[in-house]
């Protein structure tokens, strides 16, 4: 079983900044992408940003400029720095990962971790 562990969410004002941590466990996985994802109330889960094996970061036209993607494969960890946040960015944000575990690709989803920008 492959577990995604989120940390680094909270409160913060409007332009200051968070780091969003992501690290996977688990037994026999092989990592193709990892990237974020982000919700708010009623609305669908979108893109924030995600980087494949040994591909370019994709990121949501929202956030080019002020979010940095990265990955640390031996810790099997994906990071999203995010810089100069809008209240806008206020959003439960989401770990993604696309593994090769128990011989096929899956697709794995973090706990979610709540990020509030607020004056």
């Amino acid at each position: 079983q492959v577990q995604l562990v989120e940390s680094g969410g909270g409160l913060v004002q409007p332009g200051g900044s968070l780091r969003l941590s992501c690290a996977a466990s688990g037994n026999s996985f092989s990592i193709n992408a990892m990237g974020w994802y982000y919700q708010t109330p009623g609305k669908e889960r979108e893109l924030v940003a995600i980087v494949s094996n040994g591909g370019s970061p994709n990121y949501a036209d929202s956030v080019k400029g002020r979010f940095t993607i990265s990955r640390d494969n031996a810790k099997n960890t994906v990071y999203l720095q995010m810089n100069s946040l809008k209240l806008e960015d206020t959003a439960v944000y989401y770990c993604y990962a696309r593994l090769w575990s128990s011989s096929r690709w899956r697709d794995y989803w973090g706990q979610g971790t709540q990020v509030t920008v607020s004056s």
